[in-house]
């Protein structure tokens, strides 16, 4: 079975996305397509754990709002986020009378909530779903590493996490297909620098997209676009060069989320963006509207997280990665 891609009925489809993030989220290159932005990344709360609840309840609102649904309109809801026991998830949506599913996939969770909504919906089980994730910089920061008051110096390879949450409602439709999908093996080799997470990641990002290839015996030429979700400038140059060495060159046709969302020359970002809400706000905002208008048409996107926790870290424990992958579509009859 873990050769196997699950297709999905072809009506399997995005009916809603949301959006809402910080600061430097809005700044960066694609900050005009963020539905919401908050430029002191508190949202109206008194700490950065409620501030990014608050983030989730928006990115959900709004994207029920397109569309004219309520909380009603919603059969079951997966959701996840960087903080421990996943609290930004279970208090940033308690309001919402859905029942609901806690996800934790580190960086990969948008795309694992994305695949697991699709999955059930395509089997009948559910009319409609929503996948909802978030992060933000200043809670990850204290959780992960050092409250930001304490200044630390950042390594070059270090990302900066997503001030972000993006949330996605999908279910049997005529909107972007997600027609696809290759759940991810834990892949560990040996990298227990989490300023590095880009190099913990690319194997396991490498190890879904190569088992994709041999699979559909398809190959990057056959897409618009590989798309990872986040490996940043750092891991996505280690992915290319994997690939390579492996006999598949995706430079042409590669980009990474953490890449997207944030200016190299512009802003400091070190090696890009990360977080659960990353690949959530670029997705929701950039790349399926850009389905959706048919200005891509057939796409790879590998959510990729390092499931590491402060404690394994601090014991010294090398990182294992997943990545998780789905295929999307432009809308079934566009040109």
């Amino acid at each position: 079975m873990q050769n196997k891609i699950i297709k999905f009925s072809e009506d399997t489809s995005f009916i809603s996305c949301g959006s809402a993030v910080g600061k430097c989220e809005h700044e960066g290159p694609i900050g005009d397509c963020f539905d919401i932005h908050d430029k002191t990344d508190q949202f109206g709360m008194k700490t950065w754990e409620k501030a990014e609840s608050e983030m989730q309840r928006l990115a959900l609102n709004t994207a029920l709002a397109k569309v004219g649904y309520s909380e009603h309109d919603i059969d079951v809801l997966f959701a996840g986020d960087l903080l421990n026991q996943c609290v930004g998830s279970s208090y940033g949506l308690l309001d919402f009378d859905i029942p609901y599913f806690g996800l934790y996939g580190a960086c990969s969770t948008a795309i694992e909530g994305i695949m697991l909504s699709a999955m059930v919906c395509s089997a009948g089980y559910f009319d409609r779903c929503a996948a909802v994730t978030s992060s933000h910089n200043s809670s990850a920061e204290r959780q992960y590493r050092t409250p930001i008051e304490y200044g630390g110096q950042r390594s070059p390879t270090a990302q900066w996490t997503v001030t972000g949450s993006g949330a996605f409602v999908i279910g049997k439709g005529n909107g972007v297909r997600v027609s696809e999908a290759l759940p991810g093996i834990a892949i560990e080799k040996g990298i227990n620098d989490a300023s590095n997470m880009g190099a913990a990641m690319a194997p396991a990002a490498l190890d879904t997209l190569l088992r994709y290839f041999r699979i559909s015996g398809k190959s990057a030429a056959d897409f618009d676009l590989i798309l990872t979700g986040d490996l940043g400038w750092e891991g996505g140059s280690i992915l290319c060069e994997l690939a390579q060495a492996n006999g598949y060159d995706i430079k042409k046709k590669y980009n990474d989320c953490g890449m997207i969302i944030y200016d190299r020359e512009a802003q400091d970002m070190h090696a890009g963006g990360s977080g659960c809400g990353c690949s959530a706000v670029v997705l929701a905002s950039y790349i399926i509207p850009k389905l959706s208008r048919g200005e891509l048409s057939d796409i790879l996107v590998i959510g990729t997280g390092a499931m590491m926790s402060p404690s394994s870290i601090l014991q010294g424990e090398s990182i294992p990665a997943i990545g998780h992958l789905i295929r999307l579509q432009k809308p079934k009859g566009e040109i």
